[in-house]
């Protein structure tokens, strides 16, 4: 027994603040002092608070460290783990009480919302060590489902949880598996949709890099529920990490009997089989993924057929995403009902955010459906920084739309967000402030939308580009308020006339857009003024002369010469000449230049 357990993230956020030069300076100085038999230092998976990596805690104190740095780790050795001493400059605010108690974790704003399930194991155990991840109740429910049930009860039980598919569509699991087990071939697949390819999501990768024996166990408790012997993980290769711990856990898994043939002395056998993606958006679409696996290029297929009778390889298929997968064995061991009493009527259970952008406590999060969008933004993320307002919120990425202000306190749920003109998509959630121009962020993603569009029908292919040239219209200022009509109606063709989820989607950030801030397109078309000040070809800089001091610091550094004056009178700024490089209010010490 060890007195004191050290654990690291090793998660992608704080192994880029080099965590993990952190862990093996703790493993050095630790061995130095002759304490390996008393103090146990291990990395896991991320702990969910992105914003204040890289991040150590130390039990029995539940010491939570932030912000680590590798020179802090002789301190930390030296005062905490050999004088019992808290380094408390070092802790994470919130966990410090008035008294200059340590609070749990669980009592700070950021988790005491919470309720993780995907993400129980995530920052708790080694993710490389299966004996951790069994210690943890890992592949008991395996072992039940495989001595216990038939496939038919495995099926009914998540259909009875109510669990919908976490990729983005929300279809339900449970009805999903029961069409493939119907589905009459000769060989079975089952496929997980590791991509992951929305601007600021990674909720999968943070799953595979903290928790991939859950995905393992469940797409083997899925095989047997369909008949499948064979199943593939198709992850991105930019995520290098979750690639190289999901290739150590199959291993593992296979070491100890847990794939393979005749799993827990029965007569099932599955196997597993990682595919790399190279980052193509449209592979997150299900046949697209499926043509990829097959070595072909990634383009989506008209469907029906759908997967479930004609999927990988042209045989009987399911496909979930990372998420739903790591929901499986809980459900199994805890029961339908556990699973169905958390979220709302229609969506149950609980969904993993990443929360981003404008917002004090980036990261992730899992909340039960249901839970309002305020209470992710202010309650957990801390609400935006520097005292500004909070304007939208992006969800579901490129397919999604965005939430004003005004509807801030909707319940989120996959019905909900659809009915405002959004989606929960896989789970990425950007929080944008009063700084931010909303038809520059609906441009942002459909220029994304536009790199990633496989090209393989009209509508998406050339739609979206012709869409993305009316975007740029209204940013330059040079759009009519016809084009806003135009670019309305073409959104709808895109939407009714694409293959698959990317070209009907994709118009998405622009409806929402145009729905909840039309104001805003109005002034960038009629006044050529854009109200955030975002759009470069729409800025004037002007200097208010009262506040002008003179100091000619603007004009010293203006890169064209398109600022004068004498000294200690008001600077003039020649708008013709003016290239909006933003050094001079950049510069200016006095707040006397401003954004018209």
């Amino acid at each position: 027994m060890f007195r004191s357990h050290i654990l690291v993230c090793g998660g992608t956020g704080c192994t880029s603040g080099n965590s993990m030069k952190i862990y093996d300076a703790l493993v050095d100085r630790i061995q130095k002092e002759g304490l390996e038999k008393e103090v146990h230092v291990t990395k896991t998976g991320c702990f969910g608070l992105c914003a204040y990596g890289p991040i150590m805690i130390v039990y029995p104190e539940g010491a939570f460290y932030s912000q680590v740095k590798v020179e802090d780790v002789d301190e930390i050795v030296n005062e905490h783990i050999i004088k019992g001493r808290i380094v408390t400059r070092l802790l994470y605010k919130e966990t410090v009480g008035e008294d200059g108690t340590i609070k749990a974790l669980n009592d700070t704003n950021f988790y005491k919302k919470q309720h993780r399930v995907a993400l129980r194991n995530c920052g708790v155990i080694n993710p490389e060590k299966i004996e951790e991840y069994i210690a943890y109740d890992g592949y008991e429910a395996l072992g039940k489902v495989l001595t216990e049930m038939t496939p038919q009860d495995v099926i009914d039980v998540i259909s009875k949880s109510g669990l919908r598919g976490r990729g983005g569509a929300g279809f339900p699991t449970g009805r999903k598996w029961q069409f493939a087990k119907n589905s009459v071939g000769d060989k079975k697949y089952v496929c997980c949709n590791a991509d992951e390819g929305d601007p600021g999501a990674f909720m999968d990768r943070s799953i595979l890099e903290g928790d991939p024996h859950a995905v393992i166990e469940a797409m083997a408790i899925a095989a047997y529920a369909i008949g499948s012997d064979q199943g593939y993980i198709y992850v991105r290769a930019e995520y290098p990490i979750a690639v190289q711990r999901l290739t150590i856990a199959i291993k593992q898994a296979r070491e100890y009997g847990l794939l393979g043939k005749n799993i827990f002395g029965t007569k099932f056998c599955f196997d597993l089989d990682i595919r790399l993606g190279a980052g193509a958006f449209v592979c997150g679409e299900e046949t697209a993924l499926m043509t990829s696996i097959e070595g072909h290029r990634g383009e989506p297929r008209p469907r029906p057929p759908f997967p479930a009778v004609k999927g990988l390889f042209g045989k009987p298929t399911i496909l979930n995403n990372v998420e739903t997968y790591a929901n499986i064995p809980q459900i199994i061991l805890k029961g339908a009902d556990w699973f169905a009493s958390m979220g709302t009527e229609k969506s149950r259970g609980t969904k993993v955010f990443a929360l981003g952008g404008k917002i004090h406590n980036t990261g992730l999060v899992e909340i039960p459906m249901g839970t309002t969008m305020r209470e992710i933004i202010y309650d957990i993320g801390g609400g935006c920084p520097n005292g500004k307002k909070f304007k939208a919120a992006q969800t579901g990425g490129p397919s999604g739309g965005c939430i004003p202000a005004h509807l801030i306190d909707t319940p989120i749920d996959y019905d909900n967000l659809i009915a405002i003109g959004s989606m929960m998509g896989s789970g990425g959630l950007i929080v944008m402030d009063e700084d931010n121009c909303m038809v520059d962020i609906a441009k942002f993603f459909l220029e994304f939308t536009v790199d990633e569009s496989c090209g393989k029908c009209t509508a998406c292919r050339i739609g979206t580009k012709r869409l993305y040239e009316m975007l740029c219209k209204v940013t330059d200022g040079t759009a009519t308020m016809e084009d806003l009509d135009k670019m309305e109606e073409l959104c709808y063709y895109i939407k009714e006339n694409s293959l698959c989820g990317l070209g009907q989607t994709a118009p998405n950030p622009v409806l929402s857009t145009l729905h909840y801030f039309r104001d805003e397109y109005e002034a960038h078309v009629r006044d050529k003024r854009c109200p955030a000040g975002v759009c470069k070809k729409l800025l004037r800089y002007q200097i208010v002369a009262d506040k002008c001091k003179g100091c000619t610091l603007c004009a010293r550094n203006c890169p064209v010469g398109a600022i004068t004056g004498t000294v200690k009178e008001p600077h003039v700024i020649d708008p013709n000449k003016c290239i909006k490089c933003g050094v001079c209010m950049e510069k200016c010490r006095f707040g006397a230049i401003i954004k018209a």
